[in-house]
């Protein structure tokens, strides 16, 4: 009856550890939502303190952008000649990740944002809100923003 009660108790602590630890699959995937979490953050505060260079490094070359002023950004370089003319330029800038899809090498994350351009900036001094996707691909173990698209919520009155 011992013997009965010791292996029915160790199967049942092996079930139960086995049902509550992590699959290897969903440990890396809560890993890259973690390092896609900080590199959107990252992101915010390069574009924050136009600091290029880290706009540079995490922005794909080959990135396109549908801004919201309703034009395409066909490339990193284009979407970085915006930040140098100051047309990318904000006193505040607050993200709201609302969802984060990981499959395989790209991720999905789709959220709101509210920010405050100045400057040259389109609508400056103004508090705009908006709706945004941005695509993230990895190569190797790096990430880089591909695709965004970025709209403004329109305020109904």
């Amino acid at each position: 009856m011992l013997q009965k009660w010791v292996t029915g108790s160790l199967l049942s602590a092996l079930l139960t550890s086995t049902l509550w630890t992590p699959l290897p699959a969903e440990e890396a995937r809560a890993n890259d939502e973690r390092v896609i979490r900080k590199l959107e953050e990252e992101q915010v505060g390069a574009v924050l303190a136009q600091d290029i260079p880290t706009l540079e490094r995490l922005w794909s070359p080959q990135m396109i952008v549908n801004n919201p002023q309703n034009g395409i950004s066909p490339n990193r370089d284009a979407v970085i000649d915006r930040v140098r003319r100051g047309l990318i330029r904000y006193s505040r800038y607050e993200l709201k990740i609302e969802a984060i899809r990981v499959s395989g090498d790209l991720a999905i994350v789709m959220g709101s944002e509210t920010v405050v351009p100045k400057g040259e900036a389109p609508r400056a001094g103004q508090t705009v809100h908006r709706r945004y996707t941005n695509i993230w691909a990895r190569s190797g173990s790096t990430w880089h923003s591909v695709a965004r698209h970025a709209n403004v919520v329109l305020e109904h009155k």
